[in-house]
């Protein structure tokens, strides 16, 4: 059943809707598990477009199996995904900097204000983002250490590769992740693929882990999938790699490989000079992050690197 969550006037006889779709068992009560899954914060990130659409398809599909609540949440940012627009049109703001919002406040502030308000009491949120445009990630987990013993028993489920766990001075309070999580509700920051894109098998990959998160749960009755053993890895141990000059990224490296120190990951050419700087591995380890969009300039990020002695973890 389809919820409306939000629903703003604008100009032109328009509306901002912010909507959810919900599906549940037969009976529910006060201790029936819940569990959200949220995304569309940003307007070009697509890749949990397709976790909404087969999430609920499954759901539809076997609802014998559901003993739980689960919340979808496909656009939070339902003008930015309609113009492919990161931020908020109009407004040229980003909808995870606004968290918790305020009743009273404008268009954005109120928005999120209702998102907390409907998203609150949940068991668990699974926030769903990809990456930008111009770099490709492997499906990982983000956490503060802060949360982190709170959420990585959680996070293991989710089938991801990675669990990146991140130091509490880079946590943005403004977020709709920090805002449940400080609200007790335990949410976890996915983050795959690339921007205005679709990764099917990262999007398959995600939704074996949602499900069998939801087994934990008590939510699902359905034979709960296997799940990839993720790295847990902190900052210390993740490696930069920036353009220290103008032109165009061409990668020779494979996304996810492991690479030696020195190894060359790929060069950055000159078409007008005909010349190139390569791009060395500063450490043994795996290839995470990895430039999508070819054009930077001095200082751009071209990769990530998770050094080898947290593979080993």
């Amino acid at each position: 059943m389809i919820h409306q969550v939000s629903c703003v006037n604008l100009p032109v006889d328009e509306q901002m809707r912010i909507q959810k779709v919900r599906t549940m068992p037969e009976t529910s009560g006060p201790n029936t598990p819940r569990l959200c899954v949220v995304t569309g914060t940003h307007g070009d990130e697509l890749e949990g477009q397709y976790v909404c659409y087969e999430l609920t398809r499954r759901l539809r599909e076997h609802p014998e199996l559901l003993t739980g609540i689960v919340d979808i949440y496909p656009a939070l940012n339902p003008l930015g995904i309609d113009s492919i627009t990161r931020g908020v049109p109009g407004f040229d703001l980003d909808m995870n900097r606004v968290f918790p919002g305020n009743q009273d406040g404008a268009l954005t502030e109120y928005a999120a204000s209702e998102i907390v308000r409907d998203i609150e009491g949940a068991d668990v949120c699974i926030d769903v983002h990809a990456s930008n445009i111009f770099l490709r990630e492997i499906p990982q987990v983000r956490v503060s250490e802060i949360t982190a013993k709170k959420l990585i028993p959680y996070a293991k489920e989710l089938n991801c590769d990675f669990i990146w766990v991140h130091a509490s001075a880079t946590v943005l309070q403004s977020t709709l992740a920090h805002t449940l999580n400080s609200r007790g509700v335990p949410t976890l920051v996915v983050e795959m693929g690339v921007g205005m894109r679709i990764t099917r098998e990262y999007g398959d990959q995600l939704l074996a882990g949602i499900f069998r998160l939801m087994h934990k749960l008590g939510a699902w009755q359905g034979e709960p999938p296997e799940v990839r053993k993720p790295i847990v890895s902190t900052d210390g141990r993740v490696a930069f790699l920036n353009a220290p000059t103008l032109g165009m990224f061409v990668p020779t490296a494979m996304h996810w490989e492991r690479l030696h120190k020195g190894d060359k990951i790929g060069e950055i050419i000159n078409p007008l000079t005909g010349e190139g700087v390569p791009i060395f591995s500063p450490v043994d380890g795996l290839l995470f992050t990895l430039r999508e969009y070819p054009l930077v300039y001095e200082g751009s990020l071209l990769a990530r690197m998770l050094a080898t002695e947290e593979v080993a973890k």
